[in-house]
């Protein structure tokens, strides 16, 4: 801020102070400036704004978040749908190992015993490694959290590695104890050491919500070491436990219901009164319609066909449902903000594809992938997969089925599949031939084993030459090597031969 007159009137007699004022006026005026968003006033009012911790917040709104979301997935379409294409993105067929410590016939070993043991893991024994990981994301996404417990079972149980996993849901979760314990402290059933490390997990015997449990138990709790449990949710601050995905829309969600709901009983009320007969002179016309039994009692119910009499009625009147416009317009920007709030497309939430092409589909799910490729890497893998990998191989080393309780691993996920399927295998060729990406990082991208697959590629190759099989170029034509004679329709044809010729030929 430029000096004024008074500054330079003080300047003449004692500059320095006339210095340090303009000084003092310019950081004034900083300190005054600030962000708009960060401004009290009249549009501000209202606006609450409390600085407590994610803990905080989450002990408060937790449990009622997780069950008006579940109530929400039960009951409402869209919300069952978002939930429904964030697991299948995220999980498809399954988020699959495999063995990497660079001994093949180790990794092969391990490979094997993991594809038995996947079939048995599953402490209800009724799902399979796959199946349990969409369990887990499911209800990672819609109640915000999960826990996966290790179950050692003994060696008589006949399992292939004796261990299994029970998915807890989260309300196994004692919230209730929260505060300090010796030199650590609870955070809403989580016990942590001096140093913030997790040490045990505060869990119910029996699920809260259910009646049986509850009166056999009661509500208590004890600890579960942590190294026991897997706690998969997404850390969107410090905190220590989960939301659900739709929190930010769960409003939203309500509000479309009570829409629909109010729309649809306005139709049903205009529908109910078909016809009103009136009065014949104006002093009638403004008694009210009255409806009576056949002992002359007011009937005060609508129905689908109603025709109601005034006293004396004579002229009759047809109704006119009015016709209100706005109601797919309302609905359509509803799903677009309900879409963003799960973070899904929406394309993908609605099904409504006719908005779109090609081009823009594409574009529009790249940005989708970005952050189904970052919670799988970033969230799912480290919370849910790694845990799971160590305690499958401590328990096989201790069973004495391999000979190291760690055994490296490299995780492929399910791969996307192709808007244009050809476009993609070119662009991976071409990829390949540049030397920007190998065969095997292709394979992998498909959801397959590279090893089983070129495995796979190497025995189909060496039976076909134990039968004297050659697969030409022409995919119509699988000729017998020492056989072919001129004029034989199973003859390979010329290597000059142009596939026209060919097709005379034949």
């Amino acid at each position: 801020m430029p000096a004024n007159w008074f500054d330079h009137a003080i300047a003449s007699v004692a500059p320095r102070m006339a210095a340090r004022r303009v000084m003092a006026r310019q950081a004034f005026e900083t300190l005054t400036r600030g962000y708009d968003g960060a401004a009290r006033g009249r549009r501000t009012d209202g606006w609450r704004v409390p600085g407590s911790s994610a803990d905080t917040e989450i002990g408060v709104a937790g449990a009622l978040l997780r069950d008006r979301m579940r109530d929400l997935v039960r009951n409402n379409p869209h919300a069952a749908k978002a939930v429904a294409v964030l697991v299948n993105n995220i999980i498809g067929a399954g988020i699959m190992p495999r063995a990497a410590s660079g001994n093949e016939a180790l990794d092969r070993k391990v490979d094997t015993l993991f594809e038995r043991w996947t079939a048995d893991c599953d402490a209800d024994g009724q799902l399979d490694f796959y199946g349990l990981q969409t369990l887990i994301c499911r209800e990672m996404v819609e109640a915000g959290e999960v826990l996966v417990r290790r179950r050692l079972r003994r060696s008589s149980d006949g399992l292939p590695v004796p261990l299994q996993l029970q998915v807890l849901e989260a309300d196994f979760l004692d919230a209730s104890k929260s505060g300090a314990i010796g030199a650590g402290r609870l955070v809403q059933g989580i016990e942590f050491d001096p140093v913030g490390k997790r040490r045990a997990y505060w869990l119910h015997a029996e699920h809260p919500g259910d009646a049986y449990g509850a009166l056999q138990n009661g509500l208590q709790s004890r600890p579960v070491p942590a190294t026991e449990i897997a706690h998969v949710y997404e850390k969107q601050r410090t905190q220590a436990r989960g939301v659900p995905w739709g929190a930010p829309v769960i409003r939203s969600l309500r509000d479309l219901d009570d829409y629909e709901v109010a729309e649809l009983v306005r139709k049903k009320t205009e529908a109910c009164v078909t016809a009103i007969v009136f009065g014949d002179d104006e002093a009638q016309q403004g008694i009210a319609p009255a409806v009576v039994d056949a002992d002359g009692n007011r009937v005060e119910q609508f129905e689908p066909g109603l025709i109601a009499y005034a006293r004396g009625g004579k002229d009759i009147r047809f109704n006119q449902p009015a016709a209100t416009g706005g109601y797919g317009e309302y609905k359509r920007a509803s799903l677009h903000t309900i879409s963003a709030g799960f973070r899904v497309p929406y394309e993908l939430l609605t099904g409504d594809l006719s908005q779109v092409n090609y081009s823009s589909i594409r574009a529009g799910l790249v940005e989708f992938r970005r952050q189904i490729d970052a919670v799988q890497w970033q969230l799912f893998i480290p919370m849910f997969c790694a845990p799971v990998w160590r305690w499958f191989t401590e328990a096989a080393w201790a069973a004495g089925q391999i000979p190291s309780p760690t055994v490296p691993v490299e995780w492929q996920p399910p791969k996307f599949e192709a808007v244009d399927p050809q476009k993609d295998a070119m662009a991976d060729l071409l990829a390949i031939r540049s030397g920007t990406m190998t065969l095997a990082q292709a394979i992998a991208r498909q959801g397959r084993n590279p090893d089983a697959v070129l495995a796979e590629i190497a025995a189909t190759n060496a039976k076909l030459d134990e039968l004297g099989l050659v697969l030409d170029s022409d995919p119509r034509r699988v000729t017998k090597t020492g056989s072919a004679q001129a004029g034989d329709p199973t003859a390979p044809a010329d290597p000059e031969t142009t596939p026209a010729q060919a097709d005379q030929q034949d």
